[in-house]
């Protein structure tokens, strides 16, 4: 993909641009760099760049259990979907996911960004469950890639 950069976010301004990314589209759950510092040292981050234009944002939480589960998150703004950068972005989570022994790839959406759901439904997901996190309105919907 022509000019796509796709970076682990190594300094706080790259973390900045995760985190931007993040609060725009989970606008119900926003994250302090603090949240986003501890997340990258948990799990895999990457950033998306367009040139220099900051398109989007990925999270692989590696597997944690004995179920060999891991969660790919891949995130777009709104103005730069349709392009393929998601594609790009979910196609590297996966691969990570993969990397790290991974046997069940799972995702999160908020049910209120119909574009994230229908990208995941088309990839193969399946959902799994909805439910609300303490103080929030809008429900969170996991899928299974089937």
């Amino acid at each position: 993909m022509p000019d796509l950069r796709i970076q682990q976010p190594g300094d706080d301004a790259a973390l900045r641009g995760w985190r931007h990314v993040h609060n725009v589209i989970i606008s119900t759950h926003p994250l302090s760099l603090d949240e986003v510092r501890d997340r990258a040292a948990r799990n895999h981050l990457e950033v998306a760049y367009l040139g220099d234009v900051l398109v989007g944002c990925s999270t692989v939480r590696p597997p944690a259990d004995d179920t060999l589960t891991a969660t790919v998150i891949a995130r777009v703004l709104p103005p730069h979907r349709g392009r393929g950068f998601g594609e790009e972005l979910y196609a590297r989570g996966l691969h990570r996911a993969r990397q790290l022994d991974a046997k069940v790839i799972e995702t999160v959406v908020l049910s209120s960004n119909d574009d994230g759901l229908r990208f995941a439904l088309k990839h193969g997901f399946v959902e799994s469950e909805r439910y609300l996190l303490p103080g929030d309105t809008v429900p969170w919907i996991d899928l299974r890639l089937s």
